[in-house]
């Protein structure tokens, strides 16, 4: 099995970035589908649920650069790992809010501003993986199958979230987006690797397809920045 992966490992983990890229989407869009019960629920205004949306974007805003240099640092593994239980953290959280807690909106806010910040880690960090394992000439194909996970997400969001919701109601919905994220979020801890002469799964005619692909170090030398 392994022996067949020989050759495709960078593509393996594109595909799986693709993945959490739908589930992250799906950890951000689930409470605009679930907006009418949480409304009902919490007697909420819409200038107030517009707050609660509003807090999820600007956490997400605030925290792209920071999360572009804790992925520098750290590397795509860890950072895209932590980033998926906190996803799950605060997506559970967002269920457990009390109907009778005194400023429930502020929590809400605070609890999508988290949401947010958490998820703005994901794209800086698989730029970060493309750096390290994409040859320049497939770049192109790499970031926009990362970025189609967006609209997987987009287009599996509403059936999925609205199908549970119906049969199980929102919180049931948040916890299955949540779990989704945990289980993505571990298969890629097993699998991924910071740097491709770290994977167990590499061998030598993709390790130099991959070196000879990367920008050369003298390119410093002609004034342009590293990544």
């Amino acid at each position: 099995m392994i022996a067949g992966m020989q050759g495709r490992v960078r593509w393996i983990l594109i595909v799986w970035i693709f993945i959490i890229s739908s589930v992250a989407y799906l950890d951000r869009v689930n409470i605009s589908i679930a907006s009418h019960y949480i409304v009902k629920e919490y007697h909420l205004s819409n200038i107030q649920l517009g707050y609660i949306f509003s807090a999820f974007v600007l956490g997400y805003a605030l925290f792209q650069a920071p999360g572009g240099r804790l992925s520098d640092r750290y590397g795509p593994r860890w950072v895209i790992t932590v980033a998926t239980v906190w996803w799950a953290v605060f997506t559970t959280l967002a269920t457990a809010i009390p109907r009778s807690i005194t400023g429930v909106v502020a929590v809400f806010v605070g609890v999508r501003f988290l949401l947010g910040a958490g998820e703005a880690v994901m794209y800086p960090a698989s730029n970060r993986l493309v750096a390290k394992w994409i040859p320049s000439n497939e770049r192109g194909r790499a970031n926009g199958l990362i970025f189609a996970g967006v609209g997987a997400g987009a287009g599996i969001t509403p059936p999925l979230i609205t199908f549970i919701m119906l049969h199980g109601g929102w919180r049931l919905s948040f916890w299955v987006s949540a779990l989704l994220g945990l289980v993505v979020g571990s298969v890629w801890f097993w699998l991924a690797r910071d740097n491709p002469e770290e994977h167990p799964w590499m061998g030598a005619r993709e390790m130099e397809v991959i070196r000879s692909g990367l920008p050369n170090s003298s390119d410093r030398a002609k004034g342009i920045l590293p990544w």
